[in-house]
C-alpha cells in the first residue's frame, strides 16, 4: 500500500523543484498522482503547511546528499554521480535560492547549505588544487555556486554538462591563482 501523504510529499517536491511555487497547485498536484484534492487537505490542511513539510524532506534529503559527498574521492566520477543523482534535490534548492527573499526558504537555503557544504567544498578543493586562504575560497565557492544554479536546468544536470562546468570553473579559478 503506497502511502498518500509520501506521495503528495514527493509530487510536490518535484513540481517545486522543477517549476517553482507557481506550479505548486493542488489541482495539478491530484491530477498528476490521481488522488482527490480531499486526500490533500486531510493530510495537510493548506498550502502552507505543505510547503512546510517540503522543505523538512529537503532537509533530509540534504543529509542523504552528504552522507554521500563525505565518501566521494574525486569530483569524476564520484561527486558528479552524486549530483547527477540528486537532480530534483538540486532543483529544488535553486527554487530556495530563487525565492530567499521569503524567510522560510532563505531558512531552508542556510540549513541545506550547511548541512552539505563542507563535504563537498572540500572535494572541490582538493580536486581543484586550490591554495587559498579561507575567505578566498568561501567567496570563490559562492560564485561558483550562484553561477552553478543560473544555469542549472532539468536539461543541464548531467554528467557531460557537469564535466564541462568543473573543467570551466578549475580554467576560470586558474587564472586568478
Amino acid at each position: 500500500m503506497v502511502d498518500t501523504k509520501e506521495l503528495w510529499i514527493k509530487t510536490g517536491y518535484d513540481i517545486f523543484a522543477k517549476s517553482g511555487i507557481t506550479g505548486l497547485k493542488i489541482e495539478r498536484l491530484a491530477k498528476k498522482i490521481g488522488i482527490s484534492k480531499s486526500s490533500f487537505y486531510h493530510h495537510f490542511v493548506d498550502l502552507d503547511l505543505f510547503i512546510q513539510y517540503l522543505l523538512e524532506f529537503h532537509i533530509s534529503q540534504s543529509y542523504i546528499i552528504a552522507k554521500k559527498e563525505v565518501k566521494a574521492q574525486n569530483i569524476d566520477p564520484d561527486l558528479i554521480d552524486i549530483l547527477v543523482e540528486h537532480k530534483v534535490d538540486l532543483l529544488f534548492n535553486r527554487q530556495l535560492r530563487i525565492n530567499r527573499e521569503q524567510k522560510k526558504y532563505s531558512d531552508t537555503l542556510t540549513k541545506s547549505s550547511l548541512i552539505i557544504g563542507n563535504a563537498f567544498t572540500m572535494r572541490w578543493v582538493k580536486d581543484m588544487e586550490l591554495r587559498l586562504n579561507e575567505k578566498q575560497l568561501e567567496a570563490i565557492f559562492e560564485l561558483a555556486l550562484e553561477n552553478f544554479y543560473l544555469q542549472a536546468t532539468v536539461e543541464s544536470i548531467n554528467h557531460k554538462w557537469l564535466l564541462s562546468y568543473f573543467a570551466y570553473l578549475k580554467r576560470v579559478i586558474g587564472s586568478f591563482v
